[in-house]
């Protein structure tokens, strides 16, 4: 087998044939095992996780070793844009949108006690949680992801494998409101709790493959010319919403003073 073939290859289909290269990957931080998409091959693997060039020759060895122990596999050397995988330095749109993280993180952490307290009987119940499922279509969709989908994601062709991964969680968090607010029509906390939990256990890991892996690939790729039209576009989206994000906010912090 040639080597185009294995770096043509999807990465899950090697890790089923040779199940030691999930434990290798994880070594270097790299949890394709972990991942519910798998649809990335072993070349794309190489280029959004970015190692630095000793790290990434050092991880091809080893898994040329697993996969042909008596020859030795020479995988060609890319062209490399310098920079520092530890401490990831973002253009001025991608770190708005990392900024954004945190809020929707803040919201994650609280979901537990807003499961545990839900309450679909009275006036104050309601509200809160259809504060909640606001805080998530209008903040983190209609705002946060509407930049990725529609102004960033641009740049790129939509059927790159790492788009699609992203474009999927985005489409299986909306399935899960969908439910949500089905959930609270029909008064059913168990059904509205489940969609909740599924929620909360789907976006830390979204956030951590766009903060660590998708957000650096795209700074690496994009011109200085759409980096300016890029920032210049947040901006308008955020004069746009004018004060609703601080809305947003506003409610993470009383939610953080209620039950923190």
């Amino acid at each position: 087998m040639s080597v185009e073939i294995y770096l043509n290859k999807g990465i899950k289909e090697i890790i089923t044939e040779f199940p030691e290269i999930e434990q290798i990957l994880e070594e270097y931080s790299i949890g394709c095992g972990t991942c519910g998409e798998g649809l990335c091959q072993l070349k794309d693997i190489l280029d959004i996780h970015y190692l630095e060039e000793d790290l990434e020759t050092e991880l091809m060895a080893r898994i040329s070793q697993v996969i042909s122990p008596d020859k030795k596999i020479e995988f060609p050397k890319r062209k490399r844009k310098r920079q520092s995988p530890k401490k990831i330095k973002y253009s001025l749109p991608m770190k708005k949108i990392v900024d954004e993280h945190v809020l929707i993180k803040r919201w994650l952490a609280l979901i537990p006690k807003v499961t545990e307290s839900l309450d679909l009987e009275t006036e104050e119940g309601l509200q809160l949680i259809n504060n909640g499922i606001d805080f998530i279509r209008n903040y983190a969709d209609k705002y946060h992801h509407a930049k990725e989908e529609d102004e960033a994601f641009k740049y790129f062709d939509k059927n790159l494998d790492m788009i699609k991964v992203i474009q999927n969680d985005h489409t299986r968090v909306r399935a899960h409101v969908k439910e949500m607010l089905q959930a609270i029509k029909n008064k059913d906390k168990k059904a509205l709790a489940e969609h909740l939990k599924a929620y909360s256990k789907i976006l830390p890991e979204h956030i951590k493959k766009e903060d660590e892996i998708l957000f650096p690939w795209m700074d690496r790729n994009l011109s200085t010319k759409q980096v300016g039209q890029l920032y210049s576009k947040f901006n308008e989206i955020d004069e746009e919403y004018g004060k609703a994000p601080q809305k947003h906010r506003n409610f993470i912090e009383m939610l953080e003073k209620k039950f923190c």
